[in-house]
């Protein structure tokens, strides 16, 4: 079956069971042109909350899902692939979050949404990029735990003047599949091109970026902005977004900046997920009460 009546086959489907389909900016092209909502990872949990269909298809990774599942408890949330994970969100454990706590008792705990839902249960609140630096100073009176991504915290730290207690993560896309080289390459073959650069990547390739922002701040940059002529250092999913959505202007990828995880899902594993009702993404309850107030703390704060 071609992609075409893959993906007409999917939205008979979807129309069956009364379900959207919420996709990240960094899935497959084929995928985002299913989207009832494309977006970041806080658009896409506002989503998850507000959509009346009782049926969610989640085109991400494992995370992300868990958030839909723990803010929109009532309704069935579908991960097409089981095995869409974050490398970045394994580098917190509930356990080691505990562990800091007691070493830093004093200090406001804030999670990147790039986390599963028990370590969102042990701090204080959740961030995402596009958020972050607002949450961070707003809570910049006390001392500040912020995990897992210690590129995002170092830019966040400098920004604002302050220090944070260290956390040892990284995005593998951004920190290794995104170096300095490329980038100032990409500068030289395209002169005058403005380079806006994800903060999850590495201090030295966010000093050379004219804007550091994160996917949707990338977009309205885009949309806004005189230029023409953007170098977009994140993972490469966005710029098809981009040269979809805003086909006036040129938009220069890092070639090598592909997430294997959010390629995982296919029209096929959506296909699948739909037919079969699969794979159910659920928080178990005490995890689900505590993690959600961490995330209703980041919309709150986000306000």
């Amino acid at each position: 079956m071609d992609n075409h009546r893959i993906q007409h086959k999917i939205l008979d489907l979807k129309k069956q069971h009364d379900a959207a389909i919420l996709v990240h900016n960094y899935q497959r092209p084929e995928i985002q042109e299913l989207a009832d909502y494309l977006g970041d990872s806080l658009d896409l949990a506002r989503r998850a909350m507000m959509l009346p269909q009782p049926v969610i298809v989640f085109c991400g990774v494992h995370f992300m899902a868990e958030s839909a599942a723990i803010l929109a408890p009532e309704k069935t949330i579908l991960l097409p692939h089981p095995d869409a994970g974050c490398p970045l969100a394994d580098c917190a454990s509930p356990d080691r979050v505990r562990d800091a706590r007691k070493q830093h008792p004093d200090a406001v705990f804030i999670a990147y949404i790039n986390t599963s839902a028990a370590v969102k249960a042990e701090v204080d609140v959740v961030c995402t990029s596009a958020n972050a630096l607002r949450i961070i100073k707003r809570l910049s009176d006390r001392e500040i735990c912020y995990l897992p991504d210690k590129n995002l915290a170092a830019y966040a730290a400098e920004k604002l003047g302050i220090r944070m207690i260290p956390w040892p993560g990284q995005c593998y896309v951004h920190d290794h599949l995104i170096d300095l080289e490329t980038v100032e390459r990409l500068k030289e073959q395209n002169p005058g091109a403005v380079v806006m650069a994800h903060p999850e990547a590495s201090p030295a390739v966010l000093k050379t970026a004219d804007i550091v922002t994160g996917t949707s701040g990338m977009i309205r940059e885009a949309i806004s902005s005189r230029n023409s002529h953007f170098i977009v250092v994140t993972e490469r999913g966005l710029v098809e977004r981009m040269r979809r959505e805003i086909p006036g202007k040129t938009f220069i990828p890092i070639p090598t900046a592909v997430c294997s995880q959010m390629k995982l899902t296919t029209l096929e594993t959506v296909l699948d997920s739909l037919q079969y009702f699969q794979h159910v993404i659920s928080v178990p309850g005490p995890v689900a009460v505590k993690a959600r107030r961490s995330l209703d703390r980041m919309l709150e704060l986000s306000e």
